[in-house]
C-alpha cells in the first residue's frame, strides 16, 4: 500500500512586498515577512504530499514560502529524528515525525489571464507535489470553444442564452504518479459571491458600488450574475472530470468552490446522487401509469450515475467520526466549508473495485475569526480560509 496526503490551501493574496495587488492594497516588508512566516508554519503543519494553492499572484512568493517551510522541516528533523547510531532510530514514530523537503522544481504555477497592472491584479493557482508530475500539468481558463447555456421560456419559446469564453480563474489539471498508479488532480477556485455590477460607458464606477446611495435590487442583480458565472465554471469543471472518468482514470478535485457542499454549483461538480431504486420511477417514455423502469434498467441507470459521481472527503469523515461540523470559512455569523476535496468512485469505501480509500480528514481552522463580531480583527496577514487535508492510501495495482 502507498499512503499519501492531499490538501487545499487558499493563502489569501500571496504577493511580494510593496506591490499593489488590489486598489490601495499591498504589504509592507514587515507585513510580507509576517505573512510568509505564517504560511510556512501552516504548510509545515500540514506536511502534505500534494497541495493545491489558491490566490497566488506570482511563483517567486510561493517558492519563498516553500523554501522557508523546508528550512523549518530540516531543523525539526535535526531536533526530533535520531541518527543511525541510536538503537531506537527505526521505530515507526520517527517516520511520522520525519519531514521530507519539497522540491521547488515541483511547483506548477498557473497565472491568471485576467491579471493586470498594479491595483488591478488577479491571482492564479499553483500545485505542489512531492511525487512530481507524470506530465506537464494543463491550464484551463481560455476555453477552446465558447460554452453557451440556452434557456427555454417556461411554457415554450426561447428565453435567451448565456455564453462564457473564459473562466474568472484558471483550473489546473495535473496527472500525479503515486506508487504504481497515476491520479488526475484538479485544482480550482470558482467565482466568488462578490457581486458583478455593470459600469455605464464613461463612468468611473458602477452605481451599485456607491453604498451611500444603496441600490438593493442592483446589488441583488450583481449577486445573480456572480452566481450564474460560478455555475457556468462548475459546469466547465464537471465536463473535465467526466472526460477523465470516461477514460477510467481516478480523479480528485480540490480547491476553493466558494460554495458549500449542498450548493447547486457543488452538486454540478460532484454529479447526481442516484436514487435507491429506479424501478419505482415512471419511465421517461411512459404511455400509461404503470410504465416504470425494470429491475435490469435500474441497475444500468445506477451504474452509469455512480460511475461519474464524486464523493466528498469531508462528508465521509463526518459520517465516520460522528462529528457534526467542519468549516473552512467564518464570516457574518455563518460557518461553512467552501473549500472541498472530492474523490471519484475509485476511492469510495463501498466500492468493491476501489483502488484506495481515505483514512482520515483534517482541517486547520483555529486561526479563523467570525467577521460579524464587532471586535474581530481583520487579519490580512493570515488566510481567511481553513486548510483541509485528506489522508489517503492506495492499494497495490494487481493488474
Amino acid at each position: 500500500m502507498t499512503q499519501f496526503t492531499i490538501a487545499s490551501f487558499n493563502v489569501k493574496n500571496l504577493i511580494g512586498a510593496d506591490q499593489e495587488y488590489y486598489r490601495f492594497e499591498s504589504y509592507t516588508p514587515e507585513e510580507y515577512a509576517w505573512k510568509q512566516d505564517w504560511l510556512a508554519d501552516q504548510l509545515f503543519t500540514l506536511n502534505a504530499d500534494i497541495v493545491g494553492f489558491q490566490e497566488i499572484f506570482d511563483l517567486e512568493s510561493l517558492t519563498a514560502v516553500v523554501g522557508e517551510t523546508n528550512a523549518r522541516g530540516t531543523a525539526a528533523n535535526a531536533d526530533v529524528i535520531p541518527d543511525k547510531s541510536k538503537r531506537y532510530h527505526r521505530k515507526a514514530i520517527f517516520k511520522k515525525l520525519l519531514y521530507q523537503p519539497y522540491d521547488p522544481a515541483q511547483i506548477f504555477f498557473a497565472p491568471n489571464i485576467h491579471d493586470g497592472e498594479p491595483g488591478h491584479r488577479r491571482p492564479g493557482l499553483a500545485i505542489l507535489s512531492r511525487h512530481g508530475f507524470a506530465e506537464t500539468p494543463q491550464i484551463v481558463q481560455q476555453l477552446d470553444k465558447p460554452l453557451t447555456f440556452q434557456f427555454p421560456e417556461l411554457g415554450g419559446g426561447d428565453a435567451g442564452s448565456f455564453t462564457i469564453t473564459r473562466l474568472s480563474r484558471p483550473i489546473i489539471k495535473a496527472k500525479i504518479p503515486i506508487g504504481d498508479r497515476t491520479v488526475t488532480v484538479f485544482n480550482c477556485h470558482l467565482k466568488s459571491k462578490l457581486g458583478e455590477y455593470l459600469k455605464p460607458a464613461g463612468a468611473e464606477f458602477s452605481p451599485e458600488a456607491d453604498l451611500v446611495n444603496y441600490d438593493p435590487f442592483g446589488r441583488a442583480m450583481g449577486a445573480m450574475r456572480a452566481t450564474v458565472r460560478r455555475m457556468a465554471e462548475a459546469a466547465v469543471l464537471r465536463k473535465l472530470i467526466i472526460d477523465e472518468l470516461t477514460l477510467g482514470n481516478p480523479v480528485m478535485v480540490l480547491g476553493d468552490y466558494n460554495d458549500g457542499e449542498h450548493a447547486v454549483s457543488s452538486e454540478i461538480i460532484a454529479g447526481e446522487k442516484p436514487f435507491k431504486n429506479y424501478a419505482w420511477m415512471r419511465r421517461h417514455d411512459a404511455k400509461n401509469r404503470s410504465d416504470r423502469y425494470s429491475d435490469e434498467e435500474n441497475e444500468i441507470i445506477r451504474g452509469k450515475i455512480e460511475k461519474f459521481g464524486m464523493i466528498s472527503a469531508e462528508k465521509l469523515f463526518v459520517q465516520k467520526s460522528m462529528r457534526d461540523m467542519v468549516y473552512t470559512s467564518a464570516f457574518g455569523g455563518v460557518y461553512e466549508s467552501i473549500d472541498q476535496i472530492l474523490m471519484s468512485r475509485h476511492f469510495h469505501p463501498e466500492n468493491e473495485a476501489r483502488i484506495g480509500e481515505m483514512q482520515y480528514f483534517s482541517v486547520l481552522n483555529d486561526h479563523l475569526t467570525d467577521g460579524s463580531h464587532p471586535e474581530a480583527p481583520y487579519n490580512k496577514l493570515a488566510s481567511d480560509h481553513g486548510q483541509i487535508m485528506a489522508h489517503m492510501q492506495l492499494f497495490d495495482d494487481q493488474s
